[in-house]
């Protein structure tokens, strides 16, 4: 049993050391896949499903600011204020927690999104949520803020097979990152929850709020 502990806890010092020569490297250079991008590619292939990736990376220039925003006001209002854990969010979601008895929602800011996206999987665990959580730090000591957006806007998911903001835009308005409009950038913001399910055409209800939040934010 000891021994066992002592390989697992090698395993996941290692690992660590991997994910943070992982940031070094991408904070000059982009991704060429991601851990959730090789999750979605096992699935389908363990599932005998067709999988085509469409992902090309683009610099946060070339990705609309109404994009930008709406992402923020819709997945972390206080982004450029935290550094890398809004605790003030979770202490409105445990709050929430308590009063209904229940676990609701997670309180992820930006940047723990892409280390889950960038290092890890969707699968939920305990240990996952530790090595996430271990590696916010470093991402936003490493990256800073700029480059932690640009990463997660361009390596998300917005539907079956489509990563990052230029994939989605092409597949769903068919037009370029840098040429969505505040309409449907709320629209894609509004997907990122769910975006095996969702449809930016089915989002008007939340796309909305989204909207409402950006005014707020004096966007």
């Amino acid at each position: 049993m000891g021994r066992i502990l002592l390989w697992t806890l090698a395993a996941a010092a290692a690992f660590y050391i991997i994910c943070l020569a992982g940031l070094l490297y991408l904070k000059v250079l982009p991704p060429v896949t991601t851990g959730v991008q090789i999750e979605r590619r096992l699935q389908a292939t363990l599932a005998g499903r067709d999988y085509r990736k469409r992902y090309r990376f683009v610099p946060l220039k070339r990705i609309s600011r109404e994009l930008q925003h709406a992402v923020i006001a819709a997945e972390d209002g206080r982004f450029y204020q935290h550094h890398g854990f809004d605790w003030k969010e979770l202490q409105k979601v445990a709050e929430k927690d308590a009063e209904q008895r229940k676990l609701g929602r997670g309180a992820s800011t930006i940047t723990q999104q892409l280390v889950k996206n960038l290092f890890l999987t969707t699968s939920r665990s305990f240990l996952r949520k530790a090595i996430e959580a271990a590696l916010t730090p470093p991402a936003e000591l490493i990256l800073g803020k700029d480059r932690i957006l640009e990463l997660y806007l361009n390596v998300i998911e917005w539907g079956p097979g489509i990563y990052g903001a230029e994939a989605a835009s092409e597949a769903w308005y068919r037009v370029s990152a840098a040429q969505v409009n505040r309409e449907q950038a709320a629209r894609l913001a509004a997907m990122i929850p769910a975006p095996l399910h969702r449809r930016p055409t089915r989002m008007t209800e939340y796309s909305a709020v989204i909207l409402e939040r950006m005014r707020g934010m004096g966007w």
